[in-house]
């Protein structure tokens, strides 16, 4: 039997991670109706046509979470699945705001992914930290109060701040002053940028909002001087290539960026994003990159390198990586 070889997974959104029976399960528990009548039928609903129809999915599954209970549930059924991959390590995103904004009060919503977080790696041996998103397109009290309750969280595995949504729409010069408390509070800077706007967005991310890493960042390759600058400044881009591809950043995966990024030493991990939604997993996506050209090992270097935990942590994930034997790469 081929051995797994160990991985560090930076980018992916927890909602996104709800597969079709989880969902028909909590749904079912919270009295929430779906456009289905059985977990075949609902799995249909889950294969994806285009980004419209992405946006349908994501909406039904966060419509169903509803409790303190779900969200846990979220957290550690994700975590079983990215450790049967050989995940060690994960930061799963969240947003806050959009059950906040349904009527869960906030404190249900990050008590739940906390407490999901913290008994991932005792029933599955994954250690999981926490970056809630800042949806873009919500009102800036809800990128206060987001702030306000990772701050709150930041015992608790809540470690970074991120930023989703629509890039052109609400660029990062509107969030600043959030990112900059978000700094004071110790809270790392992952937003997300150079996916569906070009390196101008990564630019903003590192200039306005201090960006720690870069959530997608593939885009950076569009200027050959931002890209030798996140080289030299060793700034980790968190890579998605099915997520690319499926949200048409890029055409195929035969002209994904991500081999022009390696080559100019630019250092990337390899994650999901949206897995139950587009139809992938962490091993899939780590055999798409490694047909990219990358390195599993580089890739997990870079997870080392760029993930938001403590010195133990980092260091445990080091021994990890170093006692590793990769000479038999196998998935």
């Amino acid at each position: 039997m081929a051995v797994t070889y160990p991985k560090i997974e930076l980018h992916v959104h927890l909602e996104g991670t709800v597969r079709p029976a989880t969902l028909f399960q909590i749904a079912s528990r919270n009295g929430v109706a779906l456009p289905a009548d059985s977990v075949d039928d609902l799995a249909r609903l889950y294969e994806f046509r285009d980004f419209r129809h992405f946006l349908e999915v994501w909406v039904m599954t966060t419509g169903a979470l509803r409790t303190e209970r779900d969200f846990r549930q979220v957290v550690l059924d994700y975590a079983a699945e990215a450790a049967a991959h050989g995940a060690v390590y994960l930061e799963g995103i969240f947003s806050p705001a959009e059950p906040a904004g349904r009527g869960v009060p906030w404190e249900e919503v990050f008590a739940g992914y906390c407490d999901g977080a913290a008994e991932a790696r005792e029933k599955h041996g994954v250690h999981v930290n926490l970056t809630p998103d800042i949806t873009r397109g919500y009102p800036l009290e809800a990128a206060e109060l987001t702030l306000t309750h990772a701050v709150a969280h930041a015992d608790r595995g809540v470690v970074g701040i991120g930023l989703g949504g629509a890039e052109r729409e609400y660029p990062p010069e509107l969030y600043a002053a959030v990112f900059a408390r978000a700094r004071d509070g110790g809270l790392g800077s992952v937003p997300h940028a150079g996916e569906a706007e070009g390196a101008a967005s990564v630019r903003s991310a590192l200039d306005v909002l201090g960006a720690d890493r870069i959530r997608h960042g593939i885009r950076a390759f569009e200027d050959p001087g931002l890209v030798s600058e996140l080289a030299q400044r060793g700034v980790v881009l968190d890579v998605c290539p099915t997520s690319n591809v499926r949200t048409g950043v890029v055409s195929s995966l035969a002209v994904h960026p991500l081999p022009e990024l390696l080559k100019a030493g630019v250092e990337c991990t390899i994650n999901t994003d949206d897995p139950a939604m587009f139809g992938t997993d962490l091993g899939a996506e780590m055999r798409a990159a490694v047909g990219l050209g990358a390195s599993p090992r580089a890739c997990y270097a870079a997870g080392v390198h760029g993930a938001l935990c403590d010195q133990r942590t980092r260091a445990e994930l080091a021994r990890i990586g170093d006692e590793f034997d990769w000479s038999g790469e196998q998935g």
